[in-house]
């Protein structure tokens, strides 16, 4: 969990919170793969997530205070920035709110909890290390290899974050009476998308894609496991299937694969 030069205004950590840390554990090692190692920091356990090697992400209980404040189970994306404290500042000027003010993670870095102007979270973040492994190849499973803003307005949502981080626009999808899908990059290939939230998705969110190795395999885990499918699977442009769903806890959380 490092913050580098070249991840500049791009996602580097993904972490879920959960009112049930055992059984999401055992849930996304099944589903996914993952292998969890309890971070040993001392405080709230935090259980990291890995593919192979490659630290990918967390899982940490509710806190309190935020399960006292109506939190649910949810993922979160950590978008690295060069100065969290900065940052937080032009998230507001912005128009989005800061709902953690910046604070430190002892021997890990900077982070604030942040919404745009429509309500969607993600973090703030800068690591105390510049150590960062290569980056894997596309589609490597474990690892996210989409992310997908569901946005009360995605033209207004889109001139926020390319605001704040510089994303620019890849091709946009006509999607009919859906709306339009505005493909974005953070300095190279596109890596997500965005769209004007559907009626029947309660918020607006961010939803991250996890890499699988074959969606239909993906999806008899998750009902094995005590999952529900929300959509899918389904075959996007350039060929991917994708399935939507919901932990057993309530996170909903995503899969994508080049396999059927």
């Amino acid at each position: 969990m490092s913050t580098t030069n070249t991840n500049q205004a791009k996602f580097v950590w993904y972490d879920l919170m959960t009112s049930d840390t055992k059984a999401a554990e055992s849930f996304y090692k099944s589903v996914v793969g993952w292998n969890m190692q309890d971070a040993g920091m001392g405080g709230p356990p935090y259980t990291i997530l890995s593919a192979g090697t490659i630290m990918v992400g967390g899982l940490m209980q509710i806190p309190e205070e935020a399960r006292a404040m109506g939190a649910r189970p949810g993922w979160n994306g950590y978008i690295a920035v060069s100065d969290v404290d900065d940052y937080a500042g032009r998230v507001v000027a912005a128009g989005g709110t800061i709902r953690r003010p910046p604070e430190d993670i002892p021997g890990v870095g900077r982070f604030a909890v942040a919404a745009d102007p429509h309500g969607a979270g993600f973090f703030l973040f800068k690591g105390n290390t510049e150590a960062q492994p290569a980056p894997p190849v596309a589609g490597t499973p474990g690892h996210v290899g989409w992310h997908e803003l569901h946005a009360g307005d995605m033209e207004s949502a889109f001139a926020f974050y390319s605001g704040l981080f510089g994303w620019t626009k890849a091709e946009a999808i006509d999607m009919g009476p859906m709306g339009v899908y505005q493909t974005f990059a953070t300095g190279g290939a596109p890596i997500g998308g965005m769209m004007t939230k559907m009626p029947e998705m309660p918020v607006t969110c961010w939803l991250y894609y996890i890499n699988v190795e074959a969606i239909d395999v993906a999806v008899t885990r998750i009902n094995e496991a005590g999952g529900k499918v929300l959509m899918g699977p389904h075959q996007v442009p350039g060929g991917s299937w994708i399935v939507q769903g919901l932990d057993p806890q309530g996170a909903m959380f995503a899969l994508v694969s080049t396999q059927r």
